[in-house]
């Protein structure tokens, strides 16, 4: 039976994205991303917040440097990915990443440089094609 990894999230960047190369020169983009939601505790509700690491590739990275800022809000569209490393030490890492295949801009910018919470032009939905160059990944 064929199985789906599908993630979809909209969620405000922790921090600019940072930017990257592959050796043989694929532009990857990676933020934290938070999202939130109301869950009562007793009589009262809290704000629970969680924070996902996305990763771009190519033309997504390449948006993602040129308009997305900390803060803004964002929607992703892709997959979960979880890949190890053994660290220096010879210790198991692990991560947990959303790879995003589509990156839309949610924020509009205002005139004293905040931005509002509100669909922009600049938006990037294109797909990229089908490879997967996670195993590239120089971090």
């Amino acid at each position: 039976m064929p199985s789906v990894n599908k993630v979809f999230l909209i969620g405000n960047l922790g921090k600019d994205p940072e930017v990257k190369y592959t050796p043989s020169g694929v532009q990857i983009a990676k933020f934290s991303l938070a999202t939130s939601e109301r869950v009562k505790k007793g009589e009262n509700w809290e704000e629970k917040t969680d924070w996902h690491n996305v990763v771009l590739f190519a033309r997504q990275a390449e948006y993602a440097k040129e308009y997305l800022k900390k803060g803004m809000t964002v929607f992703i569209d892709g997959k979960i990915s979880t890949r190890t490393w053994d660290d220096e030490n010879g210790v198991r890492k692990y991560i947990t990443e959303i790879i995003g295949n589509v990156v839309k801009n949610l924020s509009v910018k205002r005139d004293d440089g905040n931005h509002d919470h509100e669909a922009s032009e600049q938006e990037n939905n294109i797909p990229e094609k089908d490879s997967d160059p996670v195993d590239d990944l120089p971090f």
